[in-house]
């Protein structure tokens, strides 16, 4: 009789720091269902929102221990349910089922966010694309359509969404204002485009914006940071300016509290425009509106971005910003520093 196919995982039994509670577990390969698929994995791009299925921070839903975190991949399918038959040996990248099961060598992701990746898009280059991109392009065009000579200030430049949204306001013909916490990380967002890039440890950004643009303030905020930038953020805008919510790196607790003021919206004359990555079917996105009142963003908009951006990568007109690669065994070091916001660009693991 043949033995049910392993893997290795890393996985959580109980919430703590990332070096502390990730283990090394062999457990069962997963198997894809109806419209899903299961990819070998070469390489699991860290997100700091995986780092709320380690800690037990804030999230929507709390898995059942063991599990592993992990909610993007970049592999080969290797196996596909009933109806993703198509898939079957496609080199790509995706979001991992339920944005959990990702840090592990095989992972099931539902085929409305799985997007291929050609083979002359090389590792790590291949695995760092999909999130940063794909959330990048959602707020500045999907939400906000900057237009060219349009002004944008993106906060936490050097990170991964921050250095997309660099390249592809730059690349639209915006005038970029970019934020960074280490002259390191204010020189990576000169190279990558920035006009004016601040060091907001020792320079008050708001204060450089307004001075910039001559008191008038920018079109655009791309702020991924939240709660500890957003009120001198808001005070930055222009007249009908487009506050892009992209995140809420800084604290992820208010994401679902009552924290916006409405006179402070209506006296700022601007708008704010919720950003979220999430792709779905019809059917899905259907059944949310009705029982959640959500909106999310259909695949055929996925299909569209992931050509654009890997159409831009080919033309070397933007690239991901890639800090480190490590292996598969120094994962846990890897999200700990991470989380202690070590990082610059993404860091991608290596299966």
């Amino acid at each position: 009789m043949q033995s049910e196919p392993l893997m290795r995982a890393w996985r959580v039994h109980r919430y703590g720091q990332p070096v502390d509670v990730l283990q090394l577990d062999e457990t069962l390969v997963p198997e894809p269902g109806p419209d899903e698929v299961l990819v070998r994995v070469q390489a699991i791009p860290l997100n700091l929102n995986d780092l709320e299925r380690i800690t037990g921070g804030n999230m929507i839903v709390r898995p059942e221990f063991p599990y592993s975190p992990g909610m993007e991949v970049m592999g080969v399918v290797g196996a596909c349910g009933a109806g993703a038959e198509q898939w079957q040996r496609r080199r790509v990248v995706a979001t991992t089922k339920q944005a959990f099961g990702g840090f592990a060598e095989y992972a099931v992701c539902p085929t409305a966010a799985t997007f291929e990746m050609p083979d002359d898009v090389p590792l790590p280059d291949a695995a760092a694309l999909y999130f940063p991109f794909h959330l990048a392009w959602l707020g500045l065009f999907d939400r906000a359509a900057l237009t060219a000579g349009e002004t944008v200030l993106i906060h936490a430049g050097a990170g991964g969404s921050g250095s997309a949204a660099i390249q592809l306001a730059r690349h639209a013909g915006g005038r970029v204002f970019a934020t960074a916490g280490t002259d390191e990380k204010v020189q990576l967002c000169r190279e990558l485009g920035a006009d004016v890039a601040i060091n907001y440890t020792s320079a008050d950004f708001a204060e450089v914006v307004m001075a910039e643009t001559d008191g008038r303030g920018v079109d655009v905020v791309f702020d991924n940071v939240g709660e500890a930038v957003m009120e001198k953020s808001m005070n930055c805008l222009a007249y009908n300016g487009r506050y892009l919510m992209m995140g809420f790196a800084s604290n992820k607790v208010v994401a679902d509290e009552k924290f916006l003021v409405p006179r402070r919206i209506a006296f700022g004359n601007f708008q704010v425009c919720g950003v979220l990555l999430n792709y779905a079917d019809d059917s899905m996105r259907q059944f949310l509106k009705e029982a959640m009142g959500w909106n999310i963003a259909p695949r055929e908009l996925g299909v569209r971005i992931n050509n654009e951006i890997i159409d831009l990568v080919r033309s070397g007109q933007v690239r991901p910003v890639v800090g480190q690669t490590v292996g598969f065994d120094e994962l846990p070091a890897a999200v700990q520093a991470m989380a202690a916001r070590k990082t610059t660009g993404r860091t991608v693991v290596l299966v």
